[in-house]
């Protein structure tokens, strides 16, 4: 269990360690359990050890450069029921499947952005042409769920559209 304790202390977080000094610690870690638990009984433990930090490895450090970025699975879940409490109080809506098939998926994140001390420094940083081409991007992402969406609610409108589109 050494190494298990080892590996939960390196990824504790601080204000300190950044995704790097964490990343660096980690993969010595890691290369310590490989090479030093070589017993008979320890094989699965070392598998399994590998194998779920391999799994996690590219989303593993993200929180200790970005605060606001949840830690644990459990943070995550608490985040995404509080961002569904607060959008079922301002509209009365049980279901969100509507609001984010609208406005995208990264909608979540508005309240908790609008939250940060440091957003306005975050957004002032980005580049107005920066900020067009995501907005384009945006959009063109949302244009097809857009369209689906137009064409379930009336779907003899959406195509008598199409239609006029065709014949301009």
């Amino acid at each position: 269990m050494q190494p298990i304790k080892s590996i939960a202390a390196i990824l504790e977080p601080s204000h300190d360690k950044t995704s790097d000094s964490v990343r660096l610690e980690l993969a010595k870690q890691l290369k310590n359990v490989r090479e030093n638990f070589t017993a008979v009984g320890d094989e699965e433990m070392v598998k399994t050890v590998l194998s779920y930090t391999d799994g996690f490895w590219n989303g593993l450090f993200t929180c200790y450069d970005h605060s606001y970025m949840p830690r644990t699975n459990n943070d995550l879940e608490r985040f995404f029921r509080n961002t569904k409490k607060k959008h079922r109080r301002t509209t009365g809506l049980r279901s969100w499947n509507e609001y984010i098939l609208r406005c995208g998926e990264y909608i979540v994140f508005v309240d908790d952005a609008l939250q940060q001390t440091d957003i306005v420094q975050r957004l002032s940083s980005v580049s107005y042409d920066m900020y067009k081409a995501e907005v384009k991007q945006w959009r063109l992402r949302l244009s097809e769920s857009t369209k689906r969406r137009q064409f379930r609610n009336d779907p003899m409108a959406y195509l008598k559209k199409v239609e006029f589109k065709w014949m301009c």
